[in-house]
């Protein structure tokens, strides 16, 4: 496993699919914070990624794809996350779609930048909720998948997403302690420094994403807040 995963603390999701201005992608990437992810649910295309992209590349931050669909893939970023949505009805979500994406690029895969996410959707009014055919999970069924991804399938990331709205801490709290080897990433709904904190106290890394582009003032002191 690539030794980076286990010093970031912080990372910052930008979607392809939403403007941001150059001045503040600026102050977003001269952050501090330990990445950056290009990700989204709708609208994701490969002009879209690859402007971002670009951008993104004037700075030094590292920067990770999460593949959202196949057409949108390209060489270039650091790191590329391929999640598996755990709580999905639909095998699509857990195994096809990245069969597919083995099958067709296996030669050009370099597994050293590849990291796949255990998914666990919690929120089931968003939209990645909704088109991946997801159940809402109990607290019970949460720590299980958490289980699963570490000693099943023995994956380097559990990505708890809430997706826009902001989680419950002592059920992080409690999926942490199903983890030893596996990263818990929390992301959802983190709107201020004390949010992104009491979550850090639990997950092993926070994702802001939505505040990025709600309040760029916020979402920037949300880094430093957690590398104290």
């Amino acid at each position: 496993m690539n030794y980076s995963l286990h010093e970031w603390n912080h990372i910052f999701k930008l979607d392809p699919a939403k403007d941001i201005a150059d001045d503040d992608l600026r102050d977003i990437c001269e952050s501090g914070t330990d990445a950056i992810i290009v990700g989204g649910t709708d609208g994701v295309t490969l002009d879209g990624v690859l402007d971002l992209l670009s951008r993104i590349r004037r700075h030094t931050v590292p920067c990770i794809l999460e593949i959202a669909n196949m057409e949108s893939i390209t060489p270039g970023f650091d790191y590329y996350f391929i999640p598996m949505v755990m709580n999905t009805t639909e095998k699509k979500w857990m195994m096809d779609l990245q069969h597919q994406a083995i099958k067709e690029y296996k030669e050009l895969l370099n597994w050293d930048e590849m990291f796949v996410q255990g998914y666990c959707i919690l929120n089931e009014e968003s939209k990645a909720f909704k088109q991946t055919k997801c159940v809402m999970p109990d607290a019970d069924d949460v720590e299980a998948y958490a289980h699963m991804a570490e000693n099943v399938f023995h994956l380097p990331i559990f990505y708890m997403e809430y997706s826009g709205t902001y989680g419950d801490p002592k059920l992080v709290e409690k999926v942490r302690q199903q983890l030893t080897t596996t990263k818990l990433f929390y992301g959802g709904g983190i709107e201020n420094q004390f949010q992104a904190q009491e979550m850090k106290e639990h997950a092993d890394t926070i994702i802001v994403g939505n505040l990025v582009y709600d309040n760029i003032k916020k979402a920037l002191k949300t880094v430093q807040a957690v590398k104290k």
